[in-house]
């Protein structure tokens, strides 16, 4: 009797995809929802007009062709200073976490593997983190002259910290491992123990972490912009537009809508994707969902 062999085909790309998308929406809408964002900060100049340009004669014009979202209380067009304040929100988010990332997983690495400088560095944290965020943002922002760069390092400063005790933690537990006590007993140190070692461990915890920095980055910037600290008010941005809005809040709420909505989706977007990039990196989390 012949024996029939079957070979099962191997699924293709797109079908894996769309098998992915069909298990998890949520990551798949935020995946576009970054990506739009993205593209209208990128193309900015292609999708709106000038945002800086006041016109008093057009002061609170309802929306027309010329201006689909209306004026606001300076006849400035409030679609084209939306769409330009997403290229800071979005600029001001990546540039912190990559800050944050860079700077937290240097300093956190070196007082993970040195007793008394560890201690040290985790009593400066403590003081800083004892500070709220954002106050502390708000104090280095005001002794420093007003610009975006200004804003990048206000608010990065009091989000290292986190970043410092993740890492020194995940790097505590690291060296407790039979591949790290061996390669130290081997006399490996210094870069390549922290090449080889320690830096591929820590990779997961701290690209989760590098999301949420994003996103109280993105919080902080429409906060700090909000009370006019550290941007120029002529600066569109999404903090300043919710800012000018409110003396006419009572009788054109829509223009706190429009920046409201749009920061509230960015936000959303790079949190979600922070929770679901944690569960794909989890490896128990990951076997249950099936990741």
């Amino acid at each position: 009797m012949s024996v029939i062999e079957t070979h099962r085909t191997a699924p293709s790309p797109v079908s894996r995809w769309l098998d992915y998308a069909r298990r998890n929406p949520a990551t798949v809408i935020c995946c576009a929802l970054l990506l739009a964002f993205l593209l209208i900060a990128i193309f900015a100049p292609l999708l709106a007009g000038d945002p800086l340009k006041i016109n008093p004669a057009l002061r609170l014009k309802p929306p027309s062709e010329d201006a689909i979202w209306g004026r606001d209380h300076l006849g400035r067009d409030v679609f084209a200073r939306a769409i330009y304040g997403t290229r800071v929100s979005m600029l001001v988010g990546f540039s912190v976490a990559i800050l944050v990332t860079l700077f937290g997983v240097a300093i956190g690495v070196y007082a993970g593997l040195s007793p008394i400088g560890g201690a040290v560095v985790m009593r400066l944290t403590d003081a800083m983190m004892a500070i709220p965020a954002v106050l502390l943002a708000i104090a280095f922002a005001s002794l420093m002259n007003a610009g975006l760069l200004t804003v990048i390092i206000a608010i990065t400063i009091p989000e290292v910290p986190r970043m410092v005790r993740l890492v020194r933690s995940v790097v505590l537990g690291v060296r407790q491992q039979l591949h790290v006590t061996a390669a130290i007993s081997i006399g490996t140190s210094g870069l390549p123990l922290v090449w080889r070692h320690i830096l591929p461990n820590t990779l997961g915890p701290v690209l989760v972490q590098a999301t949420y920095a994003c996103a109280s980055a993105i919080i902080a910037s429409a906060v700090l912009s909000f009370l006019g600290v550290g941007l120029s008010p002529e600066v569109p941005s999404w903090g300043g537009m919710m800012a000018d809005a409110r003396q006419q809040f009572r009788i054109h709420p829509i223009l706190m809508l429009y920046p409201g909505v749009l920061l509230s989706l960015l936000v959303l977007a790079v949190n979600i994707l922070g929770d679901r990039l944690s569960d794909a990196l989890d490896p128990r989390k990951s076997r249950r969902s099936g990741l």
